[in-house]
Order: structure tokens, then C-alpha cells, then sequence
């Protein structure tokens, strides 16, 4: 049996991310440290693979540079009912593939002394003695602490924490050839967001992004439910419409689950920590690569806190996660859900299309830009009450 101090199960972006900031905190403990991957790099991963301003921003602090083919965004086209807004900004997204994207992160990690071993599935964890016993198909490991940065799906979480509120959202999606749909979107750098099918009953919306997928421009088109349960027929729905209106020919489908953060998560407990998907991603949208990094960030710091004190059942870190800027925003995420995605949404949409400052300002909180998202409401306001007179004051 090999014996790890830490064993980080996952090489999606939550997982390289926690190495990639422990290596800046505890240098000696990521070189110590072992990633497992099931799969072989670049291996597919369904992903719309949208990376928001916050995101490019962590991999600027991590020295990461943007490597992969991608495709930029500078505009944003959102139908609600009964109206259509567009916002014009340079870098509101860049848009890559995950199995590239994935693929890079990696190999950053093992450029600088983290180990990563791919080809290697989770068949069984257990605790055992002062740790955690890990059996794959090519051995055993024991390690003092398990970073279950493992997916939606995360054995982790299933063997190690369980219990708590089950939160699970689903999307659909496809990729097109823009040369076989009529679209604008790629070649005006923009991507759509509809709302529309909300006023229909889905608590979701349906997207368009430009992406590259061999060099050629693509449009990634899908749907996202905050509920799970059910709603296979009426995201199958929502796509073939946009499809259609596209004029898309017959393509591929795929599905997906989505766990999303929400009160009563569990994502701790003793020598195991959850990060990324396995932990819980935003409610509203379903987006998760910026908080895959941010609970990188998190998770590190709880490792490299537990090895000073010696003290590694993290009976802590759900509330660290709770009361950090991320937990704050994704519960301000989930109030959305209940604001625009419930009967609500007659009123909410309304208001929110008629503002554009108040779209401007919802954007950038929600993008992370100048650290928006980690302000309160009142600042928000405030910012809000500020741009307002600033024409006045001109």
C-alpha cells in the first residue's frame, strides 16, 4: 500500500486548482501529494466551457496562462419574456473546450512537481485507522486527507460525507457547425442567453455559445433545469426548438448533471473535503469553473490549516465555505433561483430588462469584474445610486 498525505481525486479544474494553490502555500505537502484521474488527457468532458472574467483571473494569480483554442466574447444578447436586451463589454467570457482546458491545467501541475496519474479509477474509499483507505484498479493508497474534487457524480461525497440537502440540476447539449446554422452569434463574438421558456414552466434558460472545435467555429447550444428530477423531456423540448430555429440539422445530445450549493450541503468531514461540482456550483446558471478555483483556494488553506494544528476532521470548513465571499454569493445565487425561476418571474424580469445600469452592475457582480461579487447589497446599491448621478454631475 502507498501512503499519501493527501490523494486529490479529480484533474478537472477544481482538482488541479487545489494542488496549484497548496503548492503555493505548502510547497513540500503538493510535491508529497498524488491526483487521481479515471480517464487519459485530453479526455471528453460535456461542458458548455464558458470561463468568466473571475476565472481568467484566477489563472493570471496562478501563472496560468490561457493556452487552448477559444473563443471571445464581447457581447451578450439575453431574451426574457417579452423583451430582448444586448450588452456590449470587451471579455465578457472566453469560451473554451474542456477536454483541452482540462488537459493544460494538467500539465501545469506536473511542470511544476505535482504528480497526476491518469487511467487510474476510484473503485472503493473507506476510512481506515488516522485516514482514508483508497482502492483503484492498478492499487492501494492511504491517505491523511481526500480532496473529492470528483464531479456531480462524486464518490467522495457518496462514500465519505453523505447526508445533507441533495441539490441537482440538469442540461442538454450540442455543438453545430456555424456554417450549417444560421447564426450571427460567432462571427459577432456574442453569446445568447433565453429565458423565454421560463413563462413555459422550466426553470432554466437556453444557451448559444461561439466555440472552436477543430480549429472550425462551432455554436454550443443548450438548456439548463435547476431541478433534475423529471425534466428530461422539457430540456429535450427547449433544445430541438432552438435547434430548429437555428436550422440546425440532426447532431448529438448530450446530458448532464449539475450539483449546485445550497443550504444544508454537506462538504466536509473528517480527512475529506469536497471542491468543484462534488461540493456544489451556482444555482442560477449552473456555471462552475470560477467556483471550481475558488474552492481550490479554500480547500488548500483548510490543508495546509489542518497540517500546522494537527487537527484534520475540518469541522470548520462548511462554515468557512458558508461565510466566505463564494458561500455568500452562491446563496445569492439561490435567492435568484427562487426570484426569477418561481412565480416571481413576472415581476423580476420586467424590472431587470428595463435598467440598463442595473443590468451592467448584475453582470459584473455576477462576472467578478473589480471584485463586485464579494460586495454587499448596499454596495451594490450604492454603486448603483452613483452610476445614476454620474450624468448629472457631468
Amino acid at each position: 500500500m502507498e501512503h499519501r498525505p493527501l490523494v486529490i481525486i479529480g484533474s478537472g479544474p477544481a482538482g488541479t486548482a487545489s494542488a496549484l494553490f497548496l503548492q503555493r502555500q505548502n510547497p513540500q505537502l503538493a510535491r508529497d501529494a498524488l491526483i487521481l484521474e479515471r480517464a487519459h488527457h485530453p479526455r471528453p468532458k460535456v461542458c458548455a466551457g464558458g470561463l468568466i472574467p473571475h476565472t481568467l483571473a484566477c489563472l493570471h494569480e496562478l501563472e496560468v496562462g490561457l493556452s487552448v483554442p477559444n473563443a471571445a466574447v464581447h457581447r451578450g444578447r439575453v431574451d426574457v419574456p417579452g423583451r430582448s436586451v444586448t450588452h456590449e463589454a470587451h471579455d465578457l467570457c472566453r469560451v473554451v473546450r474542456r477536454d483541452l482546458f482540462d488537459h493544460s491545467l494538467v500539465r501545469v501541475c506536473r511542470e511544476r512537481g505535482i504528480e497526476v496519474r491518469e487511467d487510474e479509477k476510484v473503485l472503493e474509499l473507506r476510512r481506515q485507522g488516522d485516514g482514508i483507505r483508497i482502492e483503484t484498479e492498478r492499487g492501494n493508497y492511504h491517505a491523511r486527507v481526500v480532496i473529492g474534487a470528483d464531479g456531480s457524480g462524486s464518490m467522495a461525497r457518496r462514500a465519505l460525507v453523505g447526508g445533507g440537502r441533495q441539490c441537482v440540476g440538469k442540461a442538454v447539449m450540442a455543438d453545430v457547425a456555424v456554417a450549417a446554422v444560421d447564426w450571427s452569434g460567432f462571427e459577432e463574438s456574442r453569446y445568447d442567453f433565453s429565458f423565454v421558456p421560463v413563462a413555459a414552466g422550466l426553470r432554466g434558460y437556453v444557451w448559444a455559445f461561439p466555440c472552436l472545435i477543430d480549429g472550425a467555429p462551432h455554436a454550443n447550444v443548450g438548456v439548463y433545469s435547476v431541478d433534475a428530477g423529471g425534466t428530461g423531456p422539457q430540456l429535450m423540448k427547449a433544445l430541438r426548438a432552438q435547434l430548429d430555429a437555428m436550422g440546425a440539422p440532426a447532431v448529438p445530445v448530450k446530458s448532464f448533471p449539475i450539483r449546485w450549493y445550497g443550504r444544508g450541503v454537506h462538504v466536509a468531514a473528517p480527512h475529506v473535503l469536497l471542491a468543484g461540482d462534488a461540493a456544489g456550483v451556482d444555482p442560477l446558471m449552473g456555471e462552475g469553473i470560477s467556483f471550481a478555483f475558488e474552492y481550490g483556494r479554500q480547500a488548500a488553506g483548510a490543508v495546509t490549516r489542518a497540517w500546522a494544528s494537527g487537527d484534520f476532521s475540518f469541522a470548520d470548513y462548511e462554515q468557512e465555505i458558508a461565510s466566505s465571499w463564494m458561500g455568500r454569493k452562491l446563496r445569492r445565487l439561490g435567492l435568484a433561483v427562487r426570484l426569477f425561476y418561481g412565480p416571481a418571474w413576472r415581476l423580476c424580469f420586467p424590472l431587470a430588462g428595463r435598467s440598463w445600469r442595473v443590468q451592467d452592475i448584475a453582470l459584473r457582480w455576477y462576472n467578478g469584474v473589480d471584485g463586485l461579487d464579494r460586495c454587499s447589497v448596499w454596495d451594490l446599491l450604492g454603486g448603483y445610486m452613483r452610476r445614476r448621478l454620474q450624468p448629472l454631475n457631468s
